[in-house]
């Protein structure tokens, strides 16, 4: 590896949900495969999906999978910046792990972005002096010409570290050769001298009629193209900005085996707004006939045998939300005749008897749906932990991501929140990705919900994200060009890159 530090690169994508993630991981287990020490990194991530560092920082779940797929363990500097939406309008900004506050987006773009670039340089720095290489991600698309100038998480800091960019595009939306070509003309010289070729992801076909394409693209713009990666389903990645699923469709393209009972399980997640951490019920849709989906309405709630109301950015917004759709009123019916309800997060919290909140929606005291002897109180200090405990028989890993305190008056313990009934609430995401304790709290729902269901024996969701992160290596490993691939990581961007106009606006 030339020089003090370590090789890098840029991912960007024409548009958002391109595949970046994806990329970048795969990119990240082939380079640890062939044993390059390599780790990941996005400067600025918006997500309602995040993860708790062993050291308690709060980072992008995206990130912590990525880390996942460099066999490390996630740390804040991966993603030193990270917004959580709380409405249209504003977010909370995490800097290094921690909130530091509330900001519009035109607060956040007109001044506090450009002042967090020092930060973020020297993060990556860091990492780029500890690793062999640094595959980065960015958001958006390098082409945002209206938020260039306040960049930091694109070209901003391709420019400042110097790294090549490989641009991603996804070809099943359409428009991609077009896509291309735009996103590199509408960028400044200066920028379009690191934009180094491109990737096309998610094809479909015979990549022999693709070809003619991508030559004409590398002549007109003088880059080549690195691959092209065919779309794969199952691939089961957590997500970062948005369900890759529709609502009311299943919670992902699993691809698992018949169940090993007679029954299937049935599992209806609620819809709520701002909902945080869906992750959490991947775990139960890789189980064998576990069938998950998204739902928002109270006739969808009839035929599922475990309701599951997820975390939320928003308690308070959510729980109107459900009384608003009916959907309050047929969970308290299900408690009532004793079928199940897992809540989890801001989900327990709104199961309880009443909530205090002056801190997340200020609107003071609200009535809970009463199905728990759970009183909640919202603090300015975040919790952020990683618990380890017991439940129904079986060790418990978890971490927790909240503001609201749970005051737990009664009902059976539950991973530091509680039962009463077949009605469940706890503030550990992830519990269910520990097997024992999955397969237990599966047979317990089936008992519950009179199915003949039975939990497999063997299902391991670690190796199972394994074996997804690996065949993300795989892809690149056999349809990019990783020897071009490696010398852009280690050398740089190619000197002489032709200009192509009319570049950004001035």
């Amino acid at each position: 590896m030339s020089g003090e530090s370590g090789g890098g690169l840029l991912v960007a994508g024409t548009t958002s949900d391109a595949g970046k993630s994806v990329v970048t991981a795969g990119i990240c287990r082939w380079l640890v495969r062939r044993g390059v020490k390599v780790a990941p990194f996005k400067a600025q991530n918006m997500s309602l999906n995040s993860f708790v560092t062993r050291e308690g920082a709060e980072i992008g779940r995206a990130q912590a999978m990525q880390a996942q797929a460099c066999r490390i363990e996630p740390t804040a500097l991966m993603n030193p910046v990270l917004l959580k939406p709380g409405s249209d309008h504003s977010s909370q900004v995490v800097l290094m792990g921690r909130p530091v506050g509330e900001m519009s987006a035109r607060g956040y773009h007109g001044g506090r972005r450009e002042k967090l670039l020092g930060t973020v340089l020297e993060c990556l720095a860091e990492l780029r002096g500890t690793y062999d290489a640094v595959i980065c991600e960015g958001a958006g698309s390098p082409a945002e010409i209206n938020l260039r100038r306040t960049d930091i998480v694109n070209m901003g800091i391709a420019r400042n570290a110097r790294l090549p960019v490989l641009i991603v595009g996804d070809i099943d939306r359409g428009g991609v050769f077009a896509s291309f070509f735009g996103t590199l003309a509408l960028l400044s010289r200066e920028d379009q001298a690191l934009v180094s070729g491109f990737l096309v992801n998610k094809f479909r076909g015979d990549v022999s009629l693709l070809t003619p394409g991508l030559d004409m693209l590398e002549d007109l713009t003088g880059r080549p193209s690195y691959g092209v990666l065919p779309f794969r389903h199952g691939l089961g990645i957590d997500e970062e900005d948005g369900m890759a699923v529709s609502l009311r469709g299943a919670v992902r393209e699993s691809e698992t085996a018949p169940p090993a009972g007679e029954d299937v399980l049935r599992v209806a997640v609620c819809a709520i707004p701002l909902m945080s951490n869906f992750t959490d019920v991947d775990a139960l849709a890789a189980e064998p006939g576990v069938l998950v989906r998204f739902v928002d309405r109270p006739e969808e709630l009839a035929d599922a045998d475990l309701v599951v109301v997820p975390g939320t950015r928003g308690t308070v917004r959510a729980l109107a939300w459900l009384r608003e759709r009916g959907l309050a009123d047929a969970i308290l019916r299900r408690a009532a005749e004793g079928r199940p309800v897992l809540g989890i997060c801001g989900g327990f919290q709104l199961l309880g008897e009443h909530i205090e909140d002056e801190v997340e929606s200020r609107a003071g005291h609200v009535d809970g749906l009463g199905l728990l002897p759970v009183r909640v109180r919202f603090a300015r200090e975040k919790t952020l932990t990683r618990p380890v405990g017991e439940a129904l028989g079986e060790r418990v890993e978890g971490y927790e991501i909240h503001h609201g305190l749970a005051d737990v008056l009664g009902g059976e313990p539950f991973l530091d929140g509680c039962r009463v009934g077949a009605v469940w609430g706890t503030h550990w995401h992830g519990s269910l990705e520990s097997d024992g304790f999955r397969r237990a709290f599966l047979r317990e729902v089936a008992a519950a919900a009179g199915r003949r269901f039975v939990p497999a024996a063997d299902t391991s969701f670690a190796a199972l994200r394994e074996e997804r992160l690996d065949r993300l290596g795989d892809l690149i490993e056999e349809h990019a060009d990783t020897d071009a691939l490696w010398r852009l990581i280690e050398s740089g961007a190619p000197r002489g890159l032709p200009f192509i106009a009319p570049g950004a606006p001035a």
